[in-house]
């Protein structure tokens, strides 16, 4: 399993727009966490990855939206400072939905 961190920026300024922030957030949630309102914390194996990637990138819009993808590995632990709000959680905990 390793970590990655997705982040995107959708434009919104249409009906579309908001359509696909929608389905994009839907599709993370899926697979990850979210920590901030367009960041997910995702722990995947490979193929869970090329699938949540695969799925992003039909839904999202190339020349209006953007989607960047950070390879936090299996040592993520070590990688991570949380400061404020909103504690942190363990990817690899029970998740309750």
């Amino acid at each position: 399993m390793m970590l990655v961190l997705v982040t995107y920026d959708v434009n919104t300024e249409d009906a579309a727009g908001r359509k696909r922030l929608a389905k994009i957030a839907k599709q993370c949630v899926n697979y990850g966490q979210r920590v901030q309102y367009s960041v997910f914390e995702c722990l995947v194996d490979p193929a869970q990855f090329q699938k949540l990637k695969w799925n992003l990138l039909k839904i999202m819009d190339p020349e209006k939206d953007s989607l960047r993808f950070y390879f936090l590995g299996n040592s993520y632990q070590t990688k991570i400072e949380h400061y404020g709000a909103k504690t942190s959680y363990d990817p690899e905990g029970v998740l309750m939905v």
